[in-house]
């Protein structure tokens, strides 16, 4: 019996660990095909489509207090001249994506 329930420990222990590990893979493998043509693959913008329309950096300081609400949102219904994404990548999708440029933030 007991060696059930460290087992079952393990495996919960184990799944806790991986899944962000996975949603961070998944976020950053949409980010790669949808987001990075225009906001660069390390989030600073400085790509060609970027500049031209003026997309910001994720590395802003102002861009790096905006509410994950928000940048949902922006990508939900666009904002600017991004194009909404409503339609074309699920909710699950966009909140990766918002996670993983969390991680390009630091």
């Amino acid at each position: 019996m007991n060696h059930r329930i460290r087992t079952a420990a393990m495996i919960l222990l184990a799944a806790s660990i991986a899944a962000p590990a996975f949603a961070q893979s998944a976020g950053a493998d949409t980010y790669k095909a949808k987001c990075a043509m225009c906001h660069g693959p390390d989030g600073t913008a400085s790509t060609p489509t970027g500049k031209a329309m003026k997309a910001p950096s994720f590395k802003d300081p102002a861009e790096i207090k905006v509410p994950d609400a928000e940048l949902i949102a922006a990508t939900k219904n666009g904002k600017g001249k991004m194009p909404a994404y409503t339609g074309k990548l699920t909710d699950a999708q966009i909140k990766d994506v918002v996670a993983y440029i969390r991680t390009l933030q630091k």
